[in-house]
């Protein structure tokens, strides 16, 4: 894997990396740490994604390499020689201005952990045994002789502690560790980094859990769990549809869980997102079948229709594919 990558960057001088449309932490960490490691080799590169980068996530990017498709308009590349894509194989997920850039570059390379085709996996940085991309990603820039910079590895440690649920999951392998101990050697440290991309919280916040938690449910066999988010809820508590995305993490620790569910209204839509830290459960194939993606222990899809009626129907069907993982 280390010659497929080696090989494309031997080759480009102007490189644009993305990640996708909603990004996490994993996406955005895993495309600031390669983008400063690819300008110390003077690379002339930048990213580029469909949306300006959130507020929560500026401090990762302290020299400002992130920047939104408007802004690269403003003052683009003649020609991208390599186009990287990062934390998804899946082009229609970074966007519909992104993928523009993707037709006027040389060259297309995926840097990611969340499962594909074979024939895909053969020619791209695609590893499903890493526990987040940022790992991968971290691996990618040793390979190519770069020291990591704290800023770089600020960025990788916050990736692959977000897309680990704090090494929850059964991904997190030895050598998960053995990266995060190479960032904390060149300077992360994490009671700051866990409090950064956490952030302090108001009083309303607090209350919000506490409301979302005492309406937690499990359907009969316990093996599947959910709570349910409306927009009212999140502008009641002066609270944010970022800061909920932990919430469903909570529901992990209970007896008998299979499947963590969080049910988010967002306009006329409702975004379900699944959890899972039990080795026989891909939740990723689960999305999938839903509409939606992600890998085997955290994914999402959006679905059209009332909150009701989609709470009733995905927990039924998740429980019949759990069920099917029995026989």
């Amino acid at each position: 894997m280390n010659k497929i990558f080696e090989e494309h960057i031997k080759n480009a001088q102007t490189i644009v990396i993305t990640t996708h449309i909603f990004p996490d932490a994993d996406g955005i960490g895993s495309q600031i740490a390669l983008c400063m490691a690819l300008q110390k080799l003077g690379k002339n590169a930048i990213c580029v994604n469909e949306k300006k980068l959130f507020d929560r996530y500026k401090y990762l990017d302290p020299q400002d390499v992130i920047i939104s498709y408007d802004e690269y308009l403003e003052n683009p590349f003649k020609e991208i020689d390599l186009f990287i894509v990062a934390d998804t194989n899946s082009l229609p997920r970074i966007g519909k201005n992104t993928q523009e850039l993707v037709m006027s570059s040389k060259d297309l390379l995926f840097i990611d952990h969340h499962p594909c085709a074979r024939e895909l996996e053969a020619i791209h940085c695609i590893d499903t045994t890493m526990a987040a991309t940022g790992e991968l990603v971290g691996n990618l820039i040793l390979g190519l002789g770069v020291e990591l910079t704290k800023e770089m590895s600020l960025a990788l440690y916050t990736a692959i502690l977000i897309d680990t649920s704090s090494f929850r999951y059964p991904t997190v392998s030895g050598d998960t560790h053995r990266m995060i101990a190479r960032l904390m050697d060149a300077g992360v440290r994490p009671p700051e980094a866990f409090n950064q991309i956490n952030g302090t919280k108001k009083i309303d916040y607090m209350r919000l859990i506490g409301e979302v938690l005492s309406s937690a449910q499990t359907n009969e066999t316990e093996e599947v769990a959910w709570i349910t988010l409306d927009e009212e809820m999140i502008e009641k508590h002066q609270s944010d549809a970022e800061d909920t995305h932990g919430f469903i993490n909570h529901l992990l620790i209970l007896d008998n869980i299979k499947v963590a569910c969080m049910f988010r209204e967002n306009g006329s839509s409702v975004k379900l997102s699944m959890r899972s830290a039990c080795t026989t459960i891909d939740v990723g194939i689960m999305a999938q079948a839903l509409g939606g993606g992600g890998h085997n222990h955290s994914a999402a899809t959006v679905l059209e229709g009332k909150m009701e009626d989609i709470v009733k129907s995905s927990v039924s069907k998740i429980q019949k594919m759990i069920d099917m993982t029995k026989s």
